[in-house]
């Protein structure tokens, strides 16, 4: 019942990943999400997201995000880490994450989502057939109300995930 929200691989942090390891694999674009995946809620990019956006575009990767947020906030992150990016992007619709692998130029199967967020990040994901990352959030003292009700309604899923796949790895 609740596969589809299952996560390929749950990681502690999007700065854990083993992305040389994904390389391999042949995933060649990246999606990420904004708000507590690479930064706290409505936090400007910081040097940690930044020098991790340099270094995944040295590896190779073509890089994006697609955000349910509106241009004004993902355009100004986008630009600090010189991404490219999708806004109001109704996950977990599939059409953003499709849109961003045209753009990268690759099939969703060369493309991995990296999220902290079930109903969004990683049914969007799966549901366009790009390969999901569930990431912890970065600060959940900044989510926002709706946000805080999601994750409350994601425990039993992630519950279930864990009792049969184990929980996040990672430090």
């Amino acid at each position: 019942m609740f596969r589809r929200f299952y996560p390929k691989l749950w990681v502690k942090s999007a700065y854990e990943i083993d992305y040389d390891r994904l390389y391999q694999e042949g995933i060649r674009g990246l999606i990420f999400d904004i708000d507590n995946t690479l930064v706290p809620h409505d936090a400007p990019p910081d040097e940690r997201s930044i020098r991790l956006m340099q270094e995944l575009r040295q590896k190779g990767f073509s890089i994006m995000t697609v955000s349910n947020n509106h241009e004004p906030r993902v355009r100004s992150l986008a630009e600090k880490l010189e991404i490219g990016y999708i806004h109001d992007a109704h996950k977990p619709a599939p059409r953003g994450y499709l849109a961003a692998c045209s753009r990268m130029g690759l099939l969703p199967e060369e493309t991995a989502c990296i999220g902290d967020q079930l109903f969004t990040d990683v049914l969007g994901a799966n549901r366009a057939g790009v390969r999901s990352i569930l990431v912890l959030p970065v600060d959940r003292s900044t989510d926002i109300p709706r946000i805080r009700l999601k994750r409350r309604l994601e425990a039993p899923i992630l519950k279930a995930y864990e009792k049969h796949y184990g929980g996040p790895v990672g430090r």
